[in-house]
């Protein structure tokens, strides 16, 4: 028995829809479509009909062709899966033109979307650049990959800052039951001194009233012993009046000599009553002039959110120091970080400022101002070309901030360093103040806003800001 010759699935495709041929015929160039795609083709073209292959005219009808017929479908019959030959043959309506019906092969890569071979024809595609549908969806895919991975990168983006964000409120909290705790103290510290003081204050009274109150009843008893005696001379005085005999005359001497003898006048003395303008006068003024000495005014103080995650602040925010653990905080904008540095919370534009800073016996430190818009995030020297106007000691040597460099020769290791900043005339000096010895001076505009700085490289001597002396007085009248 014969046997069938396996022809390529290409020598069997209809050049227009590039399907199995469905009615094969075939024209005079021997060009052969499917029946119905040739007529389709010829209806949208509204022209003489031409070879949609070679555009030579055909003026008869088309032939069928019977072979081309058979051989199609026994390639169909001769298909190992039937049911594999079926699924190919079906299309999902997904992939059919919606105005052709036929299947979705090319993709138009002027207008980004699929169509099929009579698309291609037509007046809207013909000029069009195409390519085959599994290469544009490789295409596709390889932009979708590329697109996928750049929205990975931004989920992980998204996922990092949400996580600062999980510990910024966090820190929040902690920040918020510190911020309590020392309130409480302070207010304690404050109300220990109310109720001292008002304690103080009641037992003075309490003494004044005691006493007070003694001396008046030992002038009761005196007056009660007069009370008495004057009391006895005045019945032996009426005793006697009511005799009629001679004895009269020989009493009476002695009885008008007592009844005469002087006696002092009985009168209040002076400062008997509680002294209540000396208790009450200006009372709370002068509770609040006797508070200062337990109240400390720092002029800078050191601002928690600035600080690197080394530094160790006091509860105070008045001292700070190195360490070797990195604390975990959250990365706000503020913050210094790798760089060990801190900065007040105030900042100056105008006016004159001065503070003092103890450095004592630390070995590596660094004080002045930094502009507002100094690097943060990375580490840089503190210069005055990077927004820094200080001075530093580092390996037993001071230096100024320049460009250049300059070397600072002192007669002696201070243990403070006063900082005086003059905003309006753009000067930042340096000062021992143990025996105002000038150290060194910046003439520099300012032009931004500056902050109190504060780089420290030593763990076991902190910088403190000094405390200033604070009084309380009031306004007099010339």
């Amino acid at each position: 028995m014969a046997r069938r010759l396996s022809l390529p699935e290409a020598d069997l495709s209809c050049p227009i829809c590039c399907d199995i041929f469905r009615d094969p015929v075939v024209l005079k160039c021997s060009h052969s479509f499917c029946g119905p795609c040739l007529q389709q083709y010829w209806t949208q073209q509204r022209q003489s009909r031409d070879c949609p292959l070679c555009r030579s005219q055909s003026a008869d009808d088309p032939v069928p062709s019977l072979s081309l017929k058979n051989l199609c479908e026994a390639y169909l019959q001769d298909s190992e899966d039937p049911g594999e030959t079926e699924e190919n043959l079906y299309c999902e309506p997904e992939d059919m033109c919606r105005y052709h019906g036929e299947k979705l092969k090319l993709f138009c890569l002027s207008d980004k979307e699929p169509i099929c071979v009579v698309c291609h024809t037509s007046r809207k595609h013909k000029q069009h650049e195409c390519c085959p549908v599994s290469e544009a969806i490789v295409d596709v895919k390889e932009k979708m990959k590329s697109a996928l991975s750049s929205l990975q990168k931004k989920r992980d983006a998204f996922n990092k800052v949400k996580t600062n964000y999980e510990k910024t409120v966090a820190h929040i909290e902690v920040q918020a039951r510190f911020v309590e705790r020392r309130t409480h103290e302070e207010f304690e510290k404050l109300r220990s001194f109310l109720q001292a003081e008002e304690e103080a204050r009641m037992e003075a009274l309490r003494q004044e009233e005691e006493q007070k109150s003694r001396e008046m009843r030992q002038k009761i008893e005196e007056m009660e012993r007069k009370v008495t005696s004057v009391s006895a001379s005045i019945s032996v005085l009426e005793e006697e009046m009511a005799l009629d005999t001679i004895s009269i005359l020989h009493k009476c001497k002695r009885t008008l000599a007592r009844a005469n003898s002087p006696v002092e006048d009985p009168a209040m003395p002076p400062g008997a009553l509680i002294d209540v303008a000396k208790h009450l006068g200006s009372l709370t003024f002068h509770v609040w002039e006797k508070m200062h000495k337990i109240i400390k005014y720092t002029p800078v103080t050191l601002d928690p959110n600035t600080a690197a995650p080394w530094l160790v602040l006091s509860d105070d925010l008045t001292s700070v120091c190195d360490s070797d653990e990195k604390q975990r905080l959250p990365d706000n904008p503020e913050r210094f970080d790798p760089d060990t540095s801190v900065l007040a919370c105030e900042s100056f534009t105008s006016g004159k400022h001065t503070w003092d800073v103890s450095v004592g016996d630390n070995t590596a430190w660094v004080v002045g101002v930094a502009k507002e818009s100094v690097q943060r995030k990375e580490k840089v020297s503190s210069v005055l070309m990077n927004g820094y106007l200080c001075v530093y000691f580092y390996h037993k040597m001071y230096f100024a901030g320049t460009s250049p460099l300059t070397r600072l020769n002192l007669k002696r290791n201070p243990q403070r360093i006063r900082v005086q900043l003059d905003c309006d005339k753009g000067k930042v000096s340096f000062y021992d103040p143990y025996d105002n010895t000038h150290i060194y001076t910046f003439k520099h505009t300012i032009s931004e806003k500056v902050f109190p700085y504060f780089w420290v490289g030593c763990q076991q001597c902190p910088l403190i800001v000094e405390p200033l002396d604070v009084s309380v007085k009031a306004a007099g009248f010339c």
